[in-house]
């Protein structure tokens, strides 16, 4: 059943029906990762109009980003000639302004144990965007409150987890002493509240209407790949794929690791067989998990096919993420006009693996079996056997150019994040500077401070510390060593460190970290005396031990961070033999840390790489 939203939005797209051939779960698919955002704002305010005392739970972290600003801006503009004009052209009724206050919320998950007042904590964030934001009523709210779940009043999490570690054997074995005795109740009493959420939510009628994204191992909620499906509300592990995704927010996979989660389950989401289920993804990285969603039968290795079982579930996507849908990749390779020799090479070679022969020896029959290159015999005018020598020759080609030595040439090697160069082509690269005849310079476009943990900036601090007043220290400071910008001392900072790693000498390695380290304070903060860098350092020992994982920095920390990242560029490519001069980190500024990623901008963030490149003048840009 369409509502309005959705049959705008599918003749908008010129898409003829909500489900094609194979597929099990209605798909509509928009322009861009915004668009998403505004097509499940007007659904939402849609399904508001018609429940306006309804269910709902809403997601939590990046996904929501751009619904939540398009919720907030229709709602606030609500009476605006320009807003009521986009609603009516979207389908929904502008003379209805709906009112959130009615509504009852869900909190779909939480990390446990976390403190909720810390930002990165999801019943945080549902105070801020959904509570305040869209102003929810708290008393009609269902909240996951880790103070106020399965400890004592007054009792902390931190006494009852010292080391944040939960460990669920205890609720099959007994504890072996007083702590272990005390965590086991919490455990228990945690379980209990679980189910008194689930009959909570069970006796509101179930969630009506339903938004979240798709997890890195295909989870809604926190019900991750395996997850039964007829979970419940439950205390629960997370798997690595999950844990790598939040480890960003939690303040490293350390922390990721130890944390359990709170979560509302499958059966949770499709008690209600009315409720209104929407998923949305953005982008090639979440296709094959769209893919299974959508098209495989229901399983525990794919959670989201549990909303098969309702006739309104949904799934919003960008043309990126629909790109494992079978039927719809099909349609879009039929209606090109003309194929690009990628498009020809893709369809090949997915029936050479899926036949396991090589190009050259697939036949008729086989291109037959399979509808993209059957397909391609109809169009083509080529005999069958010169597509698949023409594929094989262009394979063979680009391995071939792939050896080729590029003499004489000025290569640009880029990189959004440190390390994405040397995950990605480093054997290209190392061949490339063994040419002498090339010159290479290596840049990084954002700053990395967001992987730098306050446990490795403790421990860094720590190392220089003990160093600061010590004789080398001392005859450094005399040659004006530490000053921020001389590239000559940037240079021996680097090479220390490297000798220390040749010679398998830990203390010179941290002379070499310690020295930078220093080197960045005093760019940071201005402080040149050892007195005041020693308040510096211990003020810096004491922010690391209480800021809680995860806390987002001030700015002179995050640029302190984000420095100490960039040194491990400047190694990585010292190594090599590249100084200072050739390593660049642009510290392009819609690059802040916040939940929210800023829209890049052209001053700030576009011309700084325009310079770049009428200064290096590159042959070879590698991106």
């Amino acid at each position: 059943m369409l509502s309005r939203v959705e049959e705008i939005a599918l003749e908008r797209g010129a898409q003829e029906k909500l489900t094609l051939s194979g597929e099990k779960i209605g798909v509509i698919v928009v322009d861009s990762f915004p668009a998403l955002g505004t097509l499940a704002a007007l659904r939402f305010l849609e399904w508001l109009q018609e429940n306006p005392e309804g269910v709902v739970s809403l997601p939590t972290g990046k996904s929501p980003q751009y619904f939540i600003r398009e919720v907030t801006r229709f709602v606030a503009g609500w009476r605006e000639k320009s807003i009521q004009r986009e609603l009516a052209e979207g389908g929904v009724d502008h003379n209805c302004q709906p009112d959130l206050r009615g509504l009852h919320f869900v909190q779909i998950d939480e990390f446990y144990p976390i403190n909720p007042k810390q930002h990165n904590s999801f019943y945080y964030f549902v105070n801020k965007y959904y509570l305040k934001g869209f102003g929810l009523n708290p008393a009609k709210a269902l909240l996951i409150n880790c103070n106020e779940i399965g400890i004592a009043r007054g009792e902390k999490l931190e006494e009852v987890w010292p080391e944040g570690l939960v460990d669920l054997t205890l609720r099959s074995r007994m504890g072996v002493d007083s702590l272990e005795r005390k965590q086991k109740n919490v455990i228990e009493n945690i379980d209990q509240w679980c189910t008194e959420y689930e009959e909570k939510i069970r006796r509101l009628g179930g969630i009506g209407f339903f938004l979240g994204g798709i997890g890195p191992d295909g989870h809604i909620g926190f019900n991750i790949r395996g997850s039964d499906l007829y979970s419940t509300t439950r205390l629960t592990q997370t798997n690595y794929e999950t844990q790598a995704a939040a480890a960003g927010d939690l303040g490293g996979i350390e922390v990721a690791k130890k944390r359990l989660v709170i979560t509302i389950g499958l059966a949770t989401i499709t008690y209600n067989t009315d409720c209104t289920a929407i998923i949305i993804a953005a982008g090639a990285a979440k296709a094959q998990l769209v893919g299974d969603a959508v098209e495989r039968g229901m399983h525990i290795h794919y959670p989201a096919t549990i909303l098969q079982k309702l006739k309104c579930s949904r799934f919003y996507l960008t043309a990126g993420a629909a790109t494992k849908l079978a039927t719809r990749a099909l349609q879009v390779f039929v209606n090109s006009k003309q194929l690009s020799s990628e498009q020809i090479e893709r369809v090949v070679i997915d029936l050479s693996l899926k036949k396991r022969k090589p190009v050259v020896e697939l036949n008729r029959a086989d291109f037959l079996s399979n509808p993209f290159t059957a397909d391609l015999l109809k169009r083509e005018s080529m005999k069958l056997s010169e597509i698949t020598f023409g594929v094989a020759e262009r394979l063979k080609e680009k391995v071939k150019a792939g050896t080729v030595i590029n003499s004489g040439r000025i290569f640009l090697h880029t990189e959004p994040h440190h390390d994405d160069l040397m995950l990605g082509y480093l054997p290209y690269i190392v061949r490339h500077i063994r040419e002498h005849s090339t010159s290479h310079y290596f840049v990084t476009l954002t700053s990395g401070f967001t992987a730098v943990t306050n446990a490795y900036m403790y421990g860094q601090l720590n190392k220089l510390r003990s160093r600061l007043f010590t004789r080398p220290f001392a005859l450094l400071v005399s040659e004006n060593y530490f000053e921020p910008n001389n590239g000559v001392y940037r240079n021996r900072d680097v090479w220390q460190y490297l000798d220390g790693v040749a010679a398998g000498d830990c203390g010179m390695r941290n002379d070499g970290e310690a020295r930078r380290l220093l080197r960045n304070l005093i760019a940071i903060y201005g402080e040149s005396g050892f007195e005041k860098l020693k308040e510096r350092i211990e003020l810096l020992l004491k922010y690391f031990i209480e800021a809680y994982p995860g806390q987002k920095d001030t700015a002179a920390v995050q640029k302190l961070k984000g420095m100490t990242r960039e040194w491990e560029a400047d190694c990585l490519w010292g190594y090599f033999g590249c100084s200072s001069k050739f390593v660049r980190h642009l510290h392009l500024g819609f690059y802040k840390g916040d939940l929210f990623t800023q829209d890049p901008t052209f001053k700030r963030d576009i011309l700084p790489v325009i310079r770049l490149l009428e200064y290096v003048l590159p042959a070879a840009l590698c991106i």
